[in-house]
């Protein structure tokens, strides 16, 4: 009796076993593809919120440095006749800090690390200033400055 008892639930543990089998083939290959397209899909909305967050990130400000001394002030109030330029002209105080810069023939690197600011501010800073002295070099926007009186002579 003991001997029918062990057969029988060998035999049984095999038929459990063929059958978990069949049931695991079966999910695996019925919802397989599912797991693995919902996957992709997952690992995608990921990337994309993460992508989104880099890409939409706003740059801090940080404080400016102060302001470069203001052109020499002479008895007849060249510095007001200066600051009516920039007015005139709509250049900022930070733009025509880069526009002293330049003057003095640094490169866009060299004004951004003077200013603690990015390359890529002072390249917008540029363009500015191209647009508002109608120019399209740098030798030319400060030609037209010393022209206009914004910059003095050196």
């Amino acid at each position: 009796m003991g001997r029918t008892i062990l057969i029988y639930g060998l035999l049984m543990s095999v038929l459990v076993f063929v059958l978990k089998m069949v049931e695991y083939r079966m999910v695996v290959h019925d919802m397989g593809t599912d797991a693995a397209f919902g996957g992709i899909a997952v690992l995608f909305l990921v990337l994309g919120i993460v992508m989104g967050f880099k890409l939409t990130r706003k740059e801090k400000v940080l404080p400016s440095p102060p302001l470069p001394p203001a052109p020499s002030v002479s008895a007849t109030g060249d510095v007001r006749h200066a600051e009516d330029q920039l007015k005139q002209a709509g250049i900022s105080q930070r733009e025509y800090e880069v526009l002293e810069l330049m003057a003095r023939g640094l490169s866009n690197q060299e004004i951004a690390d003077a200013l603690f600011v990015s390359l890529n501010t002072v390249k917008t800073h540029s363009s500015n200033l191209f647009v508002k002295l109608d120019v399209k070099r740098r030798t030319q926007a400060v030609e037209r400055a010393r022209a206009m009186g914004v910059l003095k002579n050196a």
